[in-house]
């Protein structure tokens, strides 16, 4: 896991095999919700069922926020949803839209941009479409999206900076974005850093949370703003996979933390350059 490419394959390769499974087997998958805590990708998910438009077989018990509930999306906008899975948070999306508007979900993962058609389809919802494709190289337009949003994927990007480029691009101006993503303050312990399922399970791809919001206000963004954050506990029997009994309770005695954050900002509005020009 020593190049981007290689680190692209392994979650490709991962959420293909999610992809083909229900909630309760992705209990044992990248960032599902679970009592158990067999693995890390239990324990960082968030309860959708109380948002309208929330359809089960679209949820893969993936993500670790909720963004769409901040995304503060209005009928008639065009959203995308980056890395959209089997389309959770697109059809929550869809309901805020309202059939004037659109949404797109982006994944680079086939199986899932087939299980999410599959989902829209059985739903009738002509209004939301699937892309295959990277989110450093968006397969959409520039100035096409009224709003953003993101569950739990930009840690699993190796250029991220890139990713906000891209979602700069795409906004139209006064547009804007609400991603939830996992962060870090502190360092990991080494073993924890190279653990290729560690990588794959939105731990050891997460970069410091203060890196994250400086990439965010270097990309031109403004009113940036915290949403919501929670802290991620990753329980013993899981660290014990990596660390000795003496490395984990160095690591619980240390500063690092890791968080989940819902993020908010906005591309800033369209100004006129000359008399004329905003005609």
């Amino acid at each position: 896991m020593s190049t981007e490419q290689e680190k692209k394959d392994l979650v490709r390769q991962k959420y293909g095999e999610i992809a083909l499974q229900d909630k309760t087997g992705n209990q044992a998958s990248c960032c599902g919700a679970s009592a158990c805590s067999s693995e890390v990708y239990n324990i960082m998910s968030d309860d959708y069922t109380a948002l309208e438009g929330y359809h089960a077989e679209a949820d893969l018990g993936l993500g670790c926020g909720l963004p769409t509930q901040f995304a503060r999306i209005k009928t008639g906008d065009t959203v995308i949803d980056l890395g959209s899975g089997a389309g959770n948070d697109c059809f929550i999306a869809r309901h805020e839209t309202g059939e004037s508007g659109k949404v797109i979900g982006i994944d680079f993962t086939p199986a899932m941009i087939e299980r999410a058609r599959i989902n829209a389809a059985t739903r009738g919802y002509n209004n939301v479409e699937f892309r295959q494709g990277d989110i450093e190289k968006m397969p959409v337009t520039a100035d096409i999206a009224d709003v953003v949003v993101s569950n739990c994927v930009l840690n699993l990007v190796p250029d991220k900076e890139n990713v906000f480029k891209e979602i700069f691009r795409v906004l139209k101006p006064g547009g804007h974005f609400s991603i939830s993503d996992i962060v870090l303050e502190g360092v990991l312990p080494t073993s924890i850093q190279q653990a290729a399922e560690m990588y794959a399970g939105c731990v050891s791809g997460a970069i410091q949370k203060e890196a994250y919001l400086h990439l965010i206000s270097s990309n031109q963004f403004t009113n940036i703003t915290i949403q919501k954050e929670k802290a991620i506990f990753i329980p013993d029997d899981i660290l014990s996979a990596y660390l000795s009994s003496s490395e984990i309770d160095q690591f619980r005695n240390s500063n690092t933390g890791i968080y989940s954050i819902t993020v908010y900002a906005e591309k800033p509005a369209a100004t006129c350059c000359a008399p004329g020009c905003c005609d």
